[in-house]
């Protein structure tokens, strides 16, 4: 399990409120991201992850509850941020656009998405979305314990297959599969698992041709810019926010602000 004595200070890694519930993490090697549907335990998992090693506060310029917390695994040290609950990355919501902007722009070295095992398919959506993004990823297959309640029976290993990442089924209540999902965690961020995310076809050749001389183009106008080949997917599609974000050069800004990183200039703490 995680061993937290190893924690140390943290400052809150955001130009806005955040407030100490336990302790700072000022040193970290690695940023994870968690994702997932409303109710699917989320909370719970990263609760049971950080205990009370927790921040809170909102997101900068949103209303946007944000928590970050830190835990230690293998020597190394992690901050957790949970992001919020959304059905989709596609940016209909503030909830989506900051969840969005995070994974793509703040590039986690690792990004948890968790689902409810109980309703796989409904929460495969978020998923798919997740791995177009990220390289990654470690799918939380929570609520284990009501799937089997229900008899429901997933083939965890085939489905780790076909989507090219770990899946870890948990029941975070009881703890069940958490020691499991740390140490995939800690694989993923240090390389010792090496992803290979499903990747939704791009369909006919002429669209392939474009989604590549459109992200090159991205790219030679925003050379830090994560996934330019995503960038060019939602250009194509007509995604207005990107539209703006490309035109007015907000891009450049949202990867500053989304960066968790020591070096960055936003890594100040106003702690209340």
């Amino acid at each position: 399990m995680a061993d937290f004595n190893k924690c140390e200070t943290c400052p809150a890694h955001n130009p806005g409120n955040l407030t100490r519930l336990g302790i700072n993490m000022e040193k970290f090697d690695f940023v994870v991201a968690l994702a997932g549907n409303p109710n699917t335990g989320k909370s719970t998992v990263f609760n049971k992850l950080t205990g009370l090693r927790q921040h809170t506060g909102n997101w900068p310029g949103k209303t946007v509850t944000r928590a970050e917390g830190g835990f230690a695994y293998g020597e190394r040290q992690f901050k957790l941020v949970d992001l919020p609950g959304t059905y989709s990355l596609l940016s209909t919501s503030t909830d989506e656009e900051v969840a969005r902007d995070f994974i793509l722009f703040g590039q986690p070295d690792v990004t948890v998405v968790v689902v409810d095992a109980t309703r796989l398919e409904r929460n495969l959506n978020l998923v798919l979305q997740v791995l177009e993004i990220t390289d990654r990823a470690v799918l939380c297959l929570n609520l284990i314990d009501e799937a089997r309640r229900h008899r429901i029976q997933i083939d965890e290993r085939r489905l780790a297959m076909e989507l090219g990442i770990p899946v870890i089924p948990t029941a975070a209540r009881s703890g069940e599969g958490v020691p499991a999902l740390l140490q995939h965690i800690h694989d993923v961020a240090v390389g010792n698992f090496i992803c290979k995310p499903y990747r939704i076809k791009s369909g006919s050749r002429e669209l392939k041709q474009a989604v590549e001389e459109l992200g090159a183009k991205v790219l030679e106008q925003f050379p830090d810019l994560p996934n330019a080949r995503w960038v060019a997917l939602r250009l194509l599609e007509g995604d207005q926010k990107i539209i703006d974000a490309v035109k007015n050069g907000e891009i450049a800004t949202l990867i500053r602000d989304n960066s968790l990183r020591p070096s960055s200039k936003n890594l100040q703490l106003e702690a209340r």
